[in-house]
């Protein structure tokens, strides 16, 4: 819906533009919209998150971002969180250990420990406890 209205609006969005997981994301949240964002509104910066967050700030635009840049510029400017919270949102990371056949130098043994590690309790515990100002980054999924 927040989509929806931005391009209905046509108020300013700035777009990560560098085929980033984040401008992966943007683009299927506008894709499930039904909506080719195009036309002076919408704009590609072809930068990092940090500079896009900047830009959108200083132009007074939309973007979107994950929690820990946010986090990290919310001192310096002076957006707030629109939408959180939607599953349309969510952006979860995965570890994998590569297939030894084809890389025979991997310690697939050490990747398994780390990945065993990862998704355990204790690493689930520490996933879930790293915050930023007192703000969760992460919420673990392993289950």
């Amino acid at each position: 819906a927040a989509f929806e209205a931005i391009s209905e609006s046509e108020s300013l969005f700035i777009s990560r533009g560098d085929n980033s997981g984040t401008h992966n994301k943007e683009l299927a949240i506008w894709d499930e919209a039904g909506i080719s964002p195009e036309g002076s509104w919408y704009r590609e910066a072809g930068q990092g998150m940090g500079a896009v967050i900047t830009i959108a700030n200083n132009e007074l635009a939309y973007t979107l971002t994950d929690r820990g840049t946010y986090l990290a510029y919310r001192g310096e400017i002076d957006l707030g969180v629109v939408v959180e919270g939607d599953p349309l949102l969510f952006n979860p990371y995965a570890v994998i250990a590569v297939n030894p056949e084809r890389h025979p130098e991997t310690q697939i043994d050490l990747a398994q420990d780390l990945i065993d590690y990862l998704v355990s309790d204790q690493g689930q515990q520490i996933i879930g406890s790293y915050t930023v100002e007192g703000e969760p980054l992460f919420t673990p999924d392993a289950d």
